[in-house]
């Protein structure tokens, strides 16, 4: 599962979303340099890296498989994790049942309702359009305009850079299986109610219109060290179209845990 493993300092694990592979959560890179924190990349199963030896068929077996490989290589060694999409749901089940070992948590437009027909999101809009970059995302435009809510040279560059290599090489059978049977088996904060008290950040897109951002801000009582986010100019795609933003928020995430690991002062 583990992609790539890079820096030094405390390990941060980073989990993509459905479709795509590690390379979306690549912008990480720009957004902790100089911070010391080792950024561990994982491929899910139907990445192009994975999909020849994947056997899960389920969400709750992804979630097992992580957990193992998590245990397998950091063994009782502190850790965060962030996520994106489905990552994110991912994510917050990690933290929740590796309470105990989690620094802390963020989600990147995480999945927080499982089922599509459920999630309470806003209507499909496009705020900005370059006609000239649609001209030139030629065979790309289709997958490039289906999420998009900035369209513009820096959001098509980004998605070709760190989706477009993910989407080509997912394997559709695998995909097909897992999504199949989506859902874990609870909420982890309704499988785990007690407060999650570690430093956490949930950040939405105002106009993601694949998982919205209602559901995600019901959940802002579980995290009394959360900071949560709705980003306005931004989709599913939040990291990717605002990447300042997300960047500044990410770092004050990263700064509030090492301020948890610093000794406190004597009174």
């Amino acid at each position: 599962m583990i992609a790539l493993e890079t820096g030094s300092g405390r390990p941060l694990i980073a989990l993509h979303g459905f479709g795509v592979d590690h390379r979306i959560m690549l912008p990480l890179e720009q957004m902790t340099d100089g911070m010391p924190w080792r950024r561990i990349y994982i491929d899910l199963p139907w990445t192009e890296a994975a999909a020849a030896t994947a056997t899960a068929s389920s969400t709750r077996e992804v979630a097992t498989a992580l957990l193992e490989e998590i245990d397998g290589h950091l063994g009782d060694e502190p850790f965060a994790v962030i996520g994106n999409s489905f990552g994110g749901m991912l994510a917050r089940h990690v933290a929740h049942e590796r309470r105990q070992r989690v620094l802390g948590v963020a989600t990147l437009a995480g999945v927080v309702e499982a089922k599509h027909t459920a999630r309470t999101v806003p209507e499909r809009t496009v705020l900005w359009a370059d006609p000239h970059v649609l001209r030139r995302a030629g065979a790309d435009r289709d997958a490039f305009t289906e999420v998009s809510v900035i369209q513009d040279a820096a959001s098509l560059d980004a998605f070709r850079r760190y989706v477009l290599p993910g989407l080509r090489g997912a394997d559709a059978t695998v995909m097909d299986r897992i999504a199949g049977d989506y859902s874990l088996d609870a909420l982890p904060e309704n499988a785990h109610p007690e407060p999650f008290t570690a430093p956490a950040l949930h950040l939405f897109g105002r106009q993601d219109d694949v998982v919205g951002f209602e559901d995600g801000l019901a959940l802002r009582d579980h995290y009394p060290r959360g900071s949560f986010v709705v980003v306005d100019g931004a989709g599913h795609n939040v990291h990717l179209e605002r990447p300042g933003l997300t960047g500044a928020a990410v770092r004050d995430w990263l700064d509030r845990m090492d301020l948890e690991a610093m000794p406190k002062p004597a009174a």
